[in-house]
């Protein structure tokens, strides 16, 4: 029969350190001048187009202080203006700034194509 021969734990360390390292692949480093801004001056324009719409609507929807605090004026309080306007210019800003933050710049649309 054929002997079976037991290696120390020393030999198995050194038969694993023979076998040849797997080469590992290189990362790409990016060039500084290659660094691209997120936002360009258009998506900038926009986002303040659309925070000044946010305010406006926040405007409308204060105020109306009332000529006598002892009284109620429904009238006043749920006006149009309040109740229906403001709240849609609100939603209409933060629609113009989530179309500010998605708005691709032209350079890189126009590379893709």
């Amino acid at each position: 029969m054929a002997e079976i021969k037991k290696q120390s734990p020393q030999q198995k360390q050194t038969t694993a350190v023979k076998q040849t390292p797997v080469a590992k692949p290189v990362a790409t480093v990016r060039k500084p001048d290659t660094h691209t801004a997120f936002f360009t001056k258009e998506n900038y324009k926009w986002m303040i187009i659309g925070g000044i719409i946010i305010i406006l609507g926040m405007i409308l929807m204060s105020g109306g202080k009332s000529q006598d605090p002892n009284t109620f004026d429904p009238k006043v309080v749920y006006s149009t203006t309040r109740i229906t306007i403001a709240p849609i210019l609100i939603i209409g800003g933060l629609l113009v700034e989530l179309y500010a933050i998605l708005r691709k710049p032209e350079q890189e649309a126009n590379a893709q194509v």
